[in-house]
């Protein structure tokens, strides 16, 4: 038999013709020498394997022709000593087994990756073919290549086998199309409709609609609450967007009040709300703008609160509840017609953008890497813009964010010096922090000079500690919704009695806001420490907003009223309840995400997930109860129409009766081309304008022209559906050719030219 082994002097068969050509050639790289053959005997190194170059002679184990069909130089695979020392093909590994044995004495004259035997020795696809060529289980050859000659020449060991790529190309998936710009901006819209905050925009926008309904029903003829301070508010935005683009020099010396200087610094401004006053003209166009813009307070405030709770570490839900119970209150429904007040949105919407800036939020804590100059910036701006309202709400929000900033400065250098490692802030985020607060410092400032003047020229017109008790709300105050409440205003009529000024003294945030913020004290995502100072926080700031109510405010109220800047201008302590409100949102938010997140958990481990859609419906119900809750039936009474005399009459001008309440209807009407009118309304009444009410009580006779003549004054314009129980009613009638003035009807007016 033939063993196969060397020394035997068996040899299989010559395989000839297709046999030898389906065989694969080992191909050298070019200019690579072919290998010298490995011997069997160490101790006879001159002994070269013998290598076949005659065209089809077809190779052994271990043996191959010196070129390949196509002409190329291929390597010589290692043979045994002897080249009739051939292994048989049904004994490919029993030789195998045997040159296993003998590794440790053969050599090679190149690296072991070059022979047959190696992993790297190239193989035919066809098994028969490999079993021929010496190929083995022991030598483990390279499984994955190709032998057809489709292929090309195999390539030396060591290099990568060219793969012709037009082979696959067939397979190949056809390329995209490039979209065109128009699909590119398509899908840029796409993205940007269905973003979070664009949600957010558009909900809080069409709630707010909602909630304020029927403002927008009849927007040019109705305001909400009354059409005394609104009209005053409505006249504001008129005159500074009018102003500004006419001579922005007069934006404090207003039309209203003549002749009084700074006159419209005798109340707050809604400056702020300036480039809206730049669009349209006259008091219907005035209503318009106004009603507009209380409407979109209310969604500022919703997105400001909702954005604010969202980037403390709030989940969409709970930052939703934040928002709707920040901004429907039920206590802000007595407060519908001060659109200062409900302008508000700006605090928790700077606090936000302040905070992300940093990179900082409640539940993750200070992360560097999330720091943003970009939205310091912005945080500083829109604090800024929220001052310019007016000081009302803007001051205590100006103190606030001068003892954050204070606080926050102490606890990095406390926290750099006990730990002594740097903590990460960076200069550009220094730089941001220290222009944004020059810029929000001189905003203050340029606000708070006319104030100032003001209080010089009229020193009466502070306040003091007895007017801030006439304001101060007590502790029932908590607990007491305004008549406004749709849920709770009826069942609180006995209530609202007892208090001294109910339309500032009935607080109540929500009992629903007062539930979630009391469960957010016990589960919450808000770690103990945090809950525990935002309940420190509602306390405080209920305190303070008590007045002097607390203890007759001496240890909170009384010493910011004497020592702050600008605090003796606040009579009204009850308004710091937006603060409570805000702090009562935050603990409800951290309530009601924790209480998402484990329905969320729940959802996922139940199988089937059946009750999962219910169980995330539930969630949504502390939303709905916030909504509820701040459901209102606020009146909107139909503004008194402008009379056409003062279409037409030359200013400066008196409007007769002249009082506080149809004083606020005079300056709307003096939209229309803004003349100088003697009329006006505010916080507090000029001793001239007492006098002049004083004096036209007998108007009209010859001191009451006299004294108007004084005054610059050259029109009087007496509304004779305004006379009744007053002087007027007798004298409307009586001759004024003596005077040296003129006396025209125009419509239900008489017109006086002195």
């Amino acid at each position: 038999m033939t063993s196969g082994q060397p020394g035997t002097g068996n040899t299989p068969p010559t395989p000839t013709g297709a046999d030898t050509e389906s065989r694969p050639a080992t191909t050298a790289a070019p200019g690579t020498p072919t290998q010298p053959a490995r011997t069997s005997d160490p101790a006879r190194p001159s002994d070269k394997a013998v290598t076949e170059t005659t065209e089809g002679s077809p190779p052994d184990v271990g043996a191959a022709s010196g070129t390949a069909p196509s002409g190329d130089p291929v390597a010589a695979p290692a043979t045994k000593d002897t080249a009739s020392d051939t292994a048989r093909p049904g004994d490919t590994k029993a030789a195998t087994k045997q040159d296993a044995a003998q590794g440790g004495n053969t050599t090679s004259a190149s690296t072991a990756k070059d022979s047959t035997a190696t992993k790297d020795t190239d193989a035919t696809k066809d098994s028969a073919a490999a079993k021929d060529s010496g190929a083995t289980k022991g030598g483990d050859p390279a499984k994955d290549a190709k032998g057809d000659d489709a292929d090309g020449p195999d390539k030396a060991d060591g290099e990568a086998k060219p793969v012709g790529p037009e082979r696959w190309e067939a397979f190949a998936s056809a390329p995209e199309p490039r979209p065109s710009i128009f699909t590119r901006a398509g899908r840029a819209v796409g993205r940007f409709l269905i973003h979070e905050w664009t949600l957010a925009t558009l909900a809080a926008t069409a709630l707010a609609v909602l909630m304020t309904w029927p403002t927008l029903r009849y927007p040019r003829y109705t305001l909400p609450q009354d059409y005394w301070d609104p009209s005053l508010q409505a006249w504001q935005m008129a005159w500074s967007g009018h102003i500004l683009l006419a001579d922005p020099a007069r934006l404090w010396q207003s039309n209203t009040f003549f002749p009084e200087l700074w006159s419209f610094a005798f109340s707050d401004t809604l400056l702020g709300y300036a480039p809206a006053g730049m669009l349209g003209s006259g008091p219907e166009d005035a209503i318009l703008r106004y009603n507009i813009m209380f409407v979109l307070a209310h969604a500022l405030a919703t997105l400001g609160a909702y954005a604010l709770a969202r980037q403390l570490g709030a989940g969409r839900i709970g930052a939703a509840v934040a928002g709707v119970s920040y901004t429907y209150a039920p206590w802000l429904l007595a407060q519908a017609g001060h659109l200062h007040v409900l302008s508000n949105g700006g605090i928790p919407l700077a606090l936000a953008m302040l905070a992300r800036g940093h990179g900082w939020s409640l539940r993750h804590g200070y992360r560097p890497e999330r720091r943003h100059d970009g939205w310091v910036y912005a945080g500083w701006l829109v604090a800024a813009w929220q001052l310019s309202l007016g000081f009302g709400i803007g001051l205590p929000f100006a103190y606030f964010l001068a003892g954050t900033v204070l606080v926050a400065a102490v606890l990095f250098f406390a926290r750099r010096l006990r730990t002594r490692q740097a903590v990460p802030f960076g200069r550009r985020l220094f730089t941001a922090d220290l222009l944004g607060g020059v810029l929000f410092a001189g905003i203050g400032l340029l606000m708070a000079f006319p104030f100032y003047k003001v209080t010089e020229l009229h020193p009466y017109a502070e306040r003091t500690i007895a007017d801030i008790s006439i304001f101060s709300p007590p502790a029932s105050g908590f607990v007491t919704a305004p008549a406004e409440s749709r849920i709770w205003g009826g069942l609180h009529e006995g209530a609202r009695a007892a208090l001294p000024w109910h339309p500032e003294m009935t607080l109540l945030p929500g009992f629903v806001l007062y539930a979630l913020a009391a469960g957010g004290l016990f589960f919450s995502v808000w770690r103990l420490r945090q809950r525990l100072l935002l309940l420190v926080g509602v306390l405080v700031t209920m305190a303070f907003a008590m007045g002097t109510r607390f203890f007759d405010g001496t240890f909170t109220y009384v010493p910011l009223f004497e020592h702050l800047p600008g605090w003796s201008g606040l009579r009204t302590p009850g308004r710091l309840m937006l603060w409570t409100t805000l702090l009562l949102a935050l603990l409800a938010a951290g309530a009601v995400t924790a209480l998402t997140d484990r329905v969320r958990e729940l959802t996922a481990q139940r199988i089937p997930s059946w009750p999962g859609p219910w169980l995330r419906m539930a969630t949504l119900l502390p939303l709905l109860l916030v909504t509820v809750e701040g459901l209102n039936t606020t009146p909107h009474p139909v503004v008194p129409t402008q009379p056409a005399a003062m279409r037409s009459a030359e200013g400066p001008m008196l409007v007769l009766p002249s009082n506080q309440s149809l004083d606020q209807h005079v300056m709307l009407w003096s939209t229309s081309g803004f003349p100088d009118v003697v009329n006006g309304g505010s916080g507090f009444t000029p001793r001239q304008l007492d006098d002049v009410r004083r004096v036209s009580q007998s108007f009209p006779d010859q001191t009451s022209v006299d004294y108007l003549r004084t005054l610059g004054v050259r029109t009087v314009v007496l509304l004779r559906g305004q006379v009744a129980g007053t002087p007027w009613e007798i004298n409307i009638d009586t001759p004024v050719e003596s005077l040296g003035i003129t006396r025209q009807e125009v419509g239900d007016a008489v017109v006086y030219r002195l």
